[in-house]
């Protein structure tokens, strides 16, 4: 039995002093937030351990971005299992704008002036699909006409990142700091139909996703431990956990999410419930922390980063 802690405030205090002290206050969702700044700092000090991050597309399209972008410039993580979407909005906003927007504007109103509307964030037209298109086939048939036939989605994305140039994108970082990168469900986006329509013109043209398999599991059986952080769910948050079954599940696991797990999802199982699966390993440093991801995050990598100087 501990004794609930009163929070101390006082000026000038770092982030990292606040969270040291949440998961002794008794609630609610910040004792989860606490536990999850313990571990995350556990899990970067081990240099025996190979961490992984996945997310979904949604915080590529916010300022969550940049943040991603300096963990992955840091070398931080050695591995990123994501969405299509990601790579989506990556291009997207390191060739155009995205604009502040509001959960409640008129989406038959937005479409009439050319605008998708992605939670608070408006994406115009003209800056997603067109945008991308015109990147993406320039992209393929320049690695086209250098003998390119067939590509993992580990090469896509390190073609992707190689050829963008703003600071802020993730996949760049990612091919400079030699961080592969895994899309399991490629074709669920923008970038997927892009492959796809080059794949009409060239028929010769391939997607081969066994060469991630073959990456992935040189990555997994070499490590000692490993560990992950998990914003959001879906087939990033799946794949993750999958192919850490293969060695008896992950030694940390700091999950971040908004579902509920009362209707049986991936997206809302808790960290508990991959123990059975053997996912995470029943003594693994682990929790799940309920929150959006654009909160929970940055003050989880900025606590992390306080305490690394």
């Amino acid at each position: 039995m501990k004794p609930v802690k009163d929070v101390k405030l006082w000026p000038g205090m770092k982030i990292s002093d606040l969270l040291d002290q949440l998961e002794d206050s008794g609630g609610f969702a910040a004792k989860y937030l606490g536990a999850a700044a313990r571990i995350l700092k556990a899990m970067l000090k081990d240099g025996e351990c190979v961490r992984f991050l996945s997310f979904v597309a949604a915080p590529i399209a916010t300022g969550l971005r940049g943040v991603l972008a300096e963990v992955v410039k840091r070398g931080l993580f050695d591995a990123i299992i994501t969405t299509c979407g990601s790579l989506d909005h990556d291009i997207a906003r390191a060739l155009s704008n995205y604009y502040n927007g509001d959960f409640w504007l008129d989406d038959a109103e937005l479409r009439e002036k050319g605008y998708h509307r992605l939670g608070s964030v408006l994406v115009p037209l003209e800056s997603y699909g067109p945008a991308i298109e015109r990147f993406m086939q320039e992209l393929l048939e320049e690695a086209y006409g250098e003998g390119v036939r067939e590509l993992g989605s580990c090469e896509v994305a390190d073609l992707i990142g190689r050829r963008l140039q703003d600071e802020n994108s993730v996949f760049r970082w990612a091919s400079a700091r030699g961080v592969k990168v895994f899309v399991p469900g490629i074709m669920d986006g923008a970038v997927g139909t892009q492959l796809w329509l080059f794949q009409q013109k060239h028929r010769d043209f391939k997607l081969n996703l066994f060469r991630d398999a073959e990456k992935l599991a040189e990555i997994v059986f070499r490590a000692k431990r490993t560990g992950a952080l998990m914003i959001g769910g879906g087939i990033s948050k799946h794949h993750t956990l999958w192919w850490n079954q293969f060695k008896d599940g992950l030694d940390y696991a700091v999950y971040v999410t908004t579902a509920c797990e009362y209707d049986g999802s991936l997206s809302g199982a808790r960290v508990s419930e991959a123990v059975s699966w053997m996912k995470v390993k029943p003594d693994a440093m682990k929790v799940t922390v309920y929150g959006d991801a654009t909160i929970v995050v940055p003050l989880l990598v900025a606590g992390a980063l306080e305490a690394d100087q």
